[in-house]
């Protein structure tokens, strides 16, 4: 059975900062104890709340810990750097910092691999990280768009699937280096990454036009 996101339960009114508390106690546990050992009970006491007060507004632990990473995605910004290259190295490297930080890591690593038998965990994790991170392509895309340094979409089906496959590209590569084979995404690294994506986004600029 599928559960339910915090914003389709029925009952009393929820409470902004009660929901505040609860996501940051979330990642103070996940700091001290990590995911294993994170109960709803032992985040019900660091928030000051009544358990009941989390299973009202979650399902599970599950549910919570994915939205109180998704808390942390959402401080990503894109800087705005006077080039795409150094505006995409800058997000990569708020990327692979937030990635270092042990709440967003054990967190993030621990609703992926139950998501990978609970399909309803999966949408929650799409809808509440991956869809609401891909604003950072979209704005940096039409930023470069407006300088001039990549051609204007034509194609809106196209433009699409065009945000999807680059923040997979990002994602992917960051997450794999950073989470997967345990590298540091240094500077060095970003810049080398940074490089790549854009010979690849020129080169399908250039096909675009063509065709």
């Amino acid at each position: 059975m599928q559960s339910r996101s915090p914003a389709s339960r029925t009952g009393r009114p929820r409470s902004a900062a009660a929901d505040a508390a609860i996501l940051a106690a979330t990642r103070a546990a996940l700091v001290e104890l990590g995911w294993s050992k994170l109960t709803l009970g032992d985040v019900a006491t660091r928030a000051g709340v009544a358990k009941t007060t989390l299973y009202r507004r979650w399902a599970g632990k599950n549910e919570l810990v994915v939205d109180a990473v998704a808390e942390l995605f959402d401080e990503l910004e894109l800087p705005d750097s006077g080039s795409l290259a150094a505006d995409i190295e800058g997000v990569v490297l708020q990327f692979a910092a937030l990635l270092a930080r042990p709440e967003a890591k054990s967190g993030l690593m621990a609703v992926v691999a139950e998501s990978t038998r609970d399909d309803a965990l999966r949408e929650r994790i799409r809808a509440s990280i991956v869809d609401r991170q891909k604003r950072l392509v979209v704005e940096g895309r039409e930023r470069a768009q407006g300088r001039g340094e990549l051609p204007p979409e034509t194609d809106p089906v196209g433009s699409g699937l065009t945000v999807d496959l680059i923040f997979d590209l990002v994602a992917g590569a960051v997450i794999h280096r950073t989470l997967v084979s345990g590298h540091l995404a240094d500077e060095e690294w970003i810049r080398g990454f940074t490089r790549v994506l854009l010979l690849g986004l020129a080169g399908a600029a250039a096909e675009s036009a063509e065709g």
